[in-house]
């Protein structure tokens, strides 16, 4: 019997998406490798992601092709992942891509033998020779020729490369210098277009959160200014949706116009969190702009059925990248009127950069008449929402949702908008109820409700957890205190071997190495949000076990963090919560106004709790309200200042000065 494609049965929207390509697809299973050694065949590993633009190239020019995949079907095992459903399999293959080829990228390109090990790697490879490169049909075939005439010489290949990637394995490093990682960014910083090196330029959030948080602690203005260039010029380009919201993956070029149009919940969580932090430093109102935006887009554009937060929207739209948001200068016309279309056309620099001569709307200054502006952007929003509109990954992504808990919780409480809130605790409720099973171990993903198969790894758990604390700080909930306790207890368990973070579980499937990697890269890495969420965790219970994990998570980041501190932003930024104290703030009785101050003038990633007296966390034990007002208590190793009732009170306590 000829094999079939099996994605048919798969919880994964882009694993979905390839159900009905002749390519007879398997899912990462130890049924697909099993198959492989039965047949003596290599393995096709194909990994990429719903949003992902060279994905759908390949798979439209390839997978979809009768001929390719016949060939495939008879002479490999070929098994689809979705790399954002397995980080651990992603993190594996794309180590040995990059070892293999000195670049990484998607789709991820990997021929394994049937004991999993990589023995040829490559990224998108095109249907037809190019320049420098053969078609993919042609490097099929010169390994299906290797794999009969030098096997021997392929099993040593991947034996090598497993062995190899073992021997990389992070070294724990010393103390994090923060100032030197500071002074090393400013070198890499761009003067002219703001960010940091050259195109393509990623929203650098994590480090601008670091850069924010030392700002605080040390009144730098080289640093506040590095942050404050980068977000205006991020905030007014082409890479931000100046109709809805929301940031693009990020920037083709040096400048900011021109994006590469996928949305990501991770990006724009990290962002959200990034512009709400900027607010309470600078007061800006693009600040509070951008956050309120970014904001309502999650709500509006990525937010699930069932509450939580959907993974992505695509690049592409009818086969073209971004055709859902741009514009030319005769859709203005049609759109508007010729007064309101010349203005719109002069104030978003819209020049034809591309194809067809659309362009992506910028704001690059404040328009002089802001009311004909939000008439003309609600007239235009009403057009767009009659075009094809982007595909989306709806799958709920625990790590990612809980970057977004963290973020919405504090920007509805500083910026009083109560719905982020809601929405927040809705989602932290969906991961709690869905994802969570009776053994306490949490899954990776949902979709409509129902979990998937895929464990969840270090960030997952990390993330959530800090997620869950945040929103004790916010609600009083002691709900979110004991989950987030349970989930990092189960990290340690799990996680931490000898001192040792590892990205995946010790009952997890075992995999040809155990992926362990400290970069915050797209986005925070496992082992740095483990060492926040334990950060603030010993900061409300005292505990010196939960001290010391997130002293050695952090010390995990430190190599990192002091060669290339682009890649060391979380890292860099709990360090700095770490060297501002850490402070504790318990509020003791219901008060918006203590609440709103504590998050907005505490250095970003205080410890704080508030509710009644008497709630079950250690830090408000013997806590109680002064006059029968509620009361805030300044703590810094639970030793505290003596309370205050009133909110410029404890603004005061809580400025360097103090």
């Amino acid at each position: 019997m000829a094999p079939v494609n099996e994605l048919g049965r798969s919880t994964s929207p882009y694993l979905r998406q390839h159900a009905d390509n002749p390519v007879a697809w398997r899912e990462w299973s130890d049924r697909a490798f099993q198959e492989a050694r039965e047949r003596d065949v290599p393995v096709f590993l194909s990994v990429g992601y719903s949003a992902c633009h060279w994905c759908h190239v390949m798979a439209h020019e390839s997978f979809e092709d009768e001929a390719t995949a016949a060939y495939l079907n008879e002479q490999f095992v070929s098994i689809k992942v979705d790399r954002e459903e397995r980080p651990d399999v992603d993190a594996i293959y794309m180590a040995a891509t990059v070892a293999m080829t000195g670049h990484g990228g998607w789709p991820m390109s990997v021929f394994l033998t049937p004991d999993a090990e990589p023995f040829f790697c490559g990224t998108y490879f095109p249907a037809e020779p190019r320049a420098g490169m053969a078609s993919f049909r042609q490097l099929l075939e010169s390994l299906v020729d290797a794999w009969r005439t030098k096997r021997d010489q392929i099993d040593g290949i991947g034996r090598r490369v497993v062995e190899q990637l073992g021997a990389q394995q992070s070294q724990q490093g010393d103390v994090v210098d923060l100032d030197r990682a500071a002074a090393l960014l400013k070198v890499d910083f761009d003067p002219v277009d703001a960010g940091f090196g050259s195109a393509p330029k990623f929203p650098p959030s994590m480090v601008l959160d670091f850069l924010l948080r030392h700002h605080r602690r040390t009144g730098s203005e080289d640093a506040l200014a590095m942050v404050a260039a980068t977000c205006d010029r991020m905030a007014r380009g082409g890479m931000y949706d100046q109709l809805a919201g929301g940031f693009a993956r990020y920037s083709v070029d040096g400048q900011w116009v021109v994006p590469h149009f996928e949305k990501m919940l991770y990006d724009n969580a990290l962002l959200l969190d990034v512009y709400t932090h900027w607010w309470t430093v600078s007061a800006n109102p693009l600040a509070r702009r951008i956050a309120e935006e970014t904001a309502d887009f999650l709500l509006t554009e990525l937010r699930t059925d069932e509450g939580g937060f959907a993974s992505a929207l695509d690049a592409d739209t009818e086969g073209e990248e971004g055709k859902y948001y741009v514009w030319t200068t005769e859709q203005l016309h049609e759109a508007l009127s010729d007064d309101d279309a010349k203005w719109v056309i002069d104030l978003c620099d819209v020049t034809g950069t591309f194809e067809h001569g659309s362009s992506v709307l910028q704001l690059r200054q404040d328009p002089d008449d802001a009311d004909r502006w939000q008439r003309i952007r609600a007239s235009l929003l009403a057009v767009r929402s009659r075009r094809t509109y982007p595909g989306r990954d709806d799958k709920v992504v625990a790590a990612w949702n809980g970057l977004a808990i963290t973020a919405l919780a504090r920007a509805g409480v500083i910026l009083d908008r109560p719905e982020y809130v809601e929405a927040a605790e809705q989602a932290a409720r969906l991961v709690r109820d869905v994802h969570i099973d009776d053994t306490g171990r949490l899954h990776r993903t949902s979709r409509d409700g129902a979990v998937g198969t895929a464990h969840g790894v270090l960030e997952d758990y990390a993330a959530y957890a800090q997620g869950c604390l945040t929103l004790l700080g916010v609600t009083g909930n002691i709900e979110w205190f004991e989950t987030a306790q349970r989930l990092l207890d189960r990290t340690l368990e799990q996680f931490v071997a000898d001192g040792s973070y590892f990205d995946t579980a010790a009952d997890a499937e075992a995999l040809v190495w155990r992926p362990q990697d400290p970069t915050d890269n797209a986005s925070p890495s496992g082992v740095s949000l483990a060492a926040e969420a334990f950060t603030t965790l010993a900061s409300l219970t005292g505990s010196v076990r939960y001290e010391t994990a997130a002293e050695q998570a952090l010390q995990a980041s430190a190599t990192i963090a002091a060669r290339a501190p682009r890649f060391a932003g979380r890292a860099l930024a709990v360090a700095e919560t770490v060297a501002s104290g850490p402070l504790e703030i318990a509020i003791v009785g219901a008060s918006p106004e203590l609440t709103r101050t504590a998050l907005a003038a505490a250095p970003w990633g205080t410890a704080i709790v508030h509710g009644a007296p008497g709630l079950a966390v250690p830090l408000m034990e013997g806590r109680g309200l002064v006059d029968d007002r509620p009361a805030a208590y300044v703590c810094q190793k639970f030793t505290c200042r003596l309370p205050v009732v009133l909110p410029e009170d404890l603004r005061r306590a809580l400025t360097p000065s103090n």
